[in-house]
């Protein structure tokens, strides 16, 4: 059997830290890591996306509010609720959960976001320090720095001869996913759905990161004996107990399991992650605000 990737104890790791971080920034400078989170409508899934981070953000001392504005707030509105975060020197972390309804461009708004608040790493600012290999100013997406740091716990930080294959080029985790790749030496390979002898390809990898949105795509003889498998995918399906729906991620698990080395099971791999590498984003802008330097890098 792999090793099972505990992205729960590691995500609790985390968080016992940023604990420890966000006190004694508070104790010194008198800074308190804010975090501001807006949802817009009523869509399920986000509210409980929402709770679970402002929940997690009180565990850690954060000063957290949160606006719930209706379906039919205008996108002028919105923009000027972040354009109002961005100008509150209580909030480091502004988050504005998407998707958001149809008639407001979901682009404008992220690009309204302060750059040195958007704990998301979604401002173009952030994507080109990313790109560009400036990680040390940079705010790095959430769920590609969580998975990062659950690679680096197996393997290192140096990934130096490594063959990393990411299925899946979104801009929120196949890209980045792939630049931090490449900046801890790994050769990396992103792939998607119409790559071709894509099973072929996975085959070839070391490190193997599922991001397609495709529940179970990924079988066992398109893995690598010993592999890493970093699970992103969540996947609802049919065949829950009692007639209920159930999560599963882009790789069919128990097959998946006969082969590799370590792998991230769903739920409980990188959902927990990437919530706290959220908070980490957020004491590290609280951090700069203070005139304080703190590394993402701490908590590989």
């Amino acid at each position: 059997m792999p090793k099972i990737i505990d992205g729960n104890a590691a995500a609790a790791d985390v968080l016992a830290r940023l604990k420890v971080a966000a006190q004694q920034l508070t104790a010194e400078t008198g800074v308190v890591p804010g975090i501001a989170v807006v949802i817009v409508g009523q869509d399920p899934a986000s509210k409980v996306y929402v709770a679970s981070k402002g929940k997690k953000a009180k565990e850690c001392g954060f000063h957290s509010t949160e606006d719930a504005l209706p379906t039919h707030t205008t996108e002028e509105e919105l923009v000027a609720l972040v354009e109002k975060l961005n100008a509150d020197p209580a909030i480091h972390g502004i988050l504005v959960q998407l998707p958001l309804p149809d008639h407001i461009d979901s682009g404008r708004i992220i690009q309204t976001i302060a750059p040195e608040k958007d704990v998301d790493g979604f401002h173009f600012i952030n994507v080109g320090k990313l790109g560009t290999g400036e990680l040390d100013t940079a705010f790095v997406p959430c769920t590609p720095a969580g998975s990062m740091i659950l690679i680096e716990r197996e393997h290192g930080r140096d990934l130096s001869g490594l063959n990393a294959v990411i299925v899946g080029r979104s801009n929120i985790v196949g890209k980045p996913m792939a630049n931090l790749l490449l900046h801890a030496n790994a050769t990396v390979t992103i792939a998607h759905s119409r790559t071709k002898n894509l099973p072929e390809l996975c085959r070839s990898a070391d490190i193997l990161v599922a991001a397609v949105g495709r529940p179970e795509m990924i079988k066992a003889d398109w893995i690598k004996p010993g592999a890493t498998v970093i699970d992103v995918g969540i996947n609802r399906i049919s065949g829950g107990s009692n007639g209920k729906t159930r999560l599963v991620g882009d790789v069919s698990y128990e097959e998946a399991a006969t082969k590799a080395g370590a792998i991230t099971p769903v739920p409980g791999g990188v959902g927990p992650m990437t919530i706290a590498l959220l908070m980490a984003n957020t004491v590290t802008s609280a951090s700069r605000a203070a005139g304080r330097a703190f590394a993402l890098e701490a908590y590989g």
